[in-house]
């Protein structure tokens, strides 16, 4: 969504849309702000065993915003954009193939990004410097941000 549309995210979702009342009940006491960070949304997904894109959804109807995600792709209060991530200076060829390896239509989606760090035991934002450098835009996020 767009600066444009901040605060209307359960638009995404058509009208008569309802919050899922489990995952809304874990996520109100960790709000701060109006906003609830990639971290905390996936803690919760696996604490309650649902996917993200679920608590993504309730975030939506809550009208909650996502913070900092754990890409580095939005929710940082400086940078480009408010991005916290920074193209890498070098990408090892490793790293490199994993990537291209994995996009779909040009793009990584950010399931396959978090995959990529954990069997490369490097940061998901080394996953996303990596992106950066080689102008691959990381798509779709998996709590529907972007």
């Amino acid at each position: 969504m767009t600066h444009a549309d901040r605060g209307r995210y359960a638009a995404k979702h058509g009208t008569g849309q309802a919050p899922d009342e489990r995952i809304a009940a874990a996520v109100r006491p960790k709000v701060q702000d109006g906003r609830l960070g990639c971290a905390d949304a996936e803690r919760i997904s696996a604490d309650l065993g649902v996917p993200m894109a679920e608590v993504g959804r309730t975030l939506d109807l809550l009208e909650v915003r996502i913070d900092r995600c754990q890409m580095g792709l939005f929710g940082y209060p400086s940078g480009e954009k408010g991005k916290g991530v920074r193209p890498a200076d070098r990408v090892p060829q490793e790293l490199e193939a994993a990537i291209r390896g994995r996009l779909a239509e040009g793009r990584l989606p950010c399931t396959a990004a978090w995959e990529i760090a954990g069997k490369q035991e490097i940061s998901r934002m080394a996953v996303s410097a990596a992106c950066e450098a080689l102008k691959i835009k990381v798509k779709p996020c998996q709590l529907g941000a972007f």
